[in-house]
């Protein structure tokens, strides 16, 4: 646990309001950082996070490895009863690759769903393959179940009306990102034509409002760099885009009860920071709202709404060794 010094550190790095509006959905003030612990270390490198509540429990997900880049990558899962201390439940391996960017969620049937990625050991018939795993209580977990297209990066799975969605990237030329629906969770296929956009589309947040609307954040890479924001009305095959104005890494968004996006992710300018933003749906405009403690390698926050505080899953090195931290958050009044 951070020592009561750090605690300060955390609260004074909240940030000031963005001077850029975003009308009737801005926030007045900013957020407040209440708490930052770091909750696991234990390997070389420990990153790319997801969090959820489940049975009255938390469980976090992140994956372990020699680097952010190595041979063997483990999906590791976490769980606590208090947020405040956790405890190891599983440890997802694999022989044939290293896995990747752990996401956590809930199906509709009451069970847990794991979602990662695989970059197989070469010599192999494709780069990458897409996984899924399922489990009663988060120890026990499913072999793993290959989803999607080879080579086609599936990011986190949202469920909406019993199916699952996400948006898949290409991982090899050319540059594609392309929605994917799910009946049972296991077998994936392509919603529409790819997207059209240009650069290289690759990591999402996707939401679905209560009339169906999807919006999905997505980040872009390269040349253009600025984050889009997608919208498509059932059943998902017409996008509209529009630039955020900025570039957001590892990026997560999720809809609030009262209505309100908020947005986590990493921001490069002055050097790369965990950041929390409220987004406008109507004009994809982003508003920070604090910055995380956080520095070099780091991102990929998991975001849960829970008890009036937003929780907050995330990773990161300005300590040193990357490692898995987890912050509390009072967000502005409405």
């Amino acid at each position: 646990m951070l020592q009561t010094s750090y605690l300060g550190l955390a609260i004074g790095l909240t940030l000031i309001m963005s001077t850029t509006l975003v009308g009737a959905e801005s926030p007045s003030e900013p957020a407040k950082v209440l708490s930052v612990n770091k909750i696991w270390d234990k390997a070389p490198h420990n990153a790319f996070t997801d969090l959820v509540r489940f049975n009255d429990q938390w469980f976090c997900v992140f994956r372990e490895g020699g680097g952010h880049i190595s041979k063997v990558g483990s999906l590791r899962v976490l769980k606590s009863t208090d947020g405040e201390n956790w405890e190891s439940a599983a440890l997802v391996t694999s022989d044939a690759a290293d896995l990747r960017d752990a996401k956590i969620s809930v199906t509709p049937d009451g069970k847990l769903c794991l979602a990662g990625a695989g970059a197989l050991h070469q010599p192999a018939s494709a780069k990458h393959q897409s996984y899924v795993w399922y489990s009663e209580d988060g120890s026990k977990w499913s072999d793993a179940i290959e989803v999607g297209d080879p080579n086609f990066w599936l990011w986190r799975l949202t469920w909406h009306d019993g199916a699952a969605y996400g948006v898949g990237y290409s991982t090899v030329a050319p540059r594609a990102a392309r929605l994917y629906k799910s009946e049972d969770g296991k077998t994936f296929k392509q919603v529409g034509e790819d997207f059209a956009i240009q650069g290289y589309m690759n990591e999402t947040g996707l939401v679905f409002q209560e009339d169906g609307t999807a919006r999905c954040l997505i980040r872009r890479d390269g040349n253009p760099s600025d984050a889009l924001l997608g919208t498509a009305s059932p059943p998902y095959t017409d996008w509209t885009w529009k630039s955020v104005g900025e570039y957001v890494g590892g990026p997560q968004m999720i809809q609030l009860a009262d209505g309100r996006f908020i947005v986590g992710g990493r921001k490069k300018i002055g050097g790369a920071k965990t950041v929390l933003w409220q987004l406008d749906p109507k004009t994809a405009k982003l508003t920070e709202l604090a910055t995380l403690p956080s520095g070099g390698d780091t991102s990929y926050p998991g975001l849960v709404f829970q008890d009036g505080k937003l929780w907050v899953s995330y990773y990161s090195s300005h300590e040193g060794k990357t490692s898995i931290y987890l912050a509390r958050v009072q967000l502005p009044t409405t």
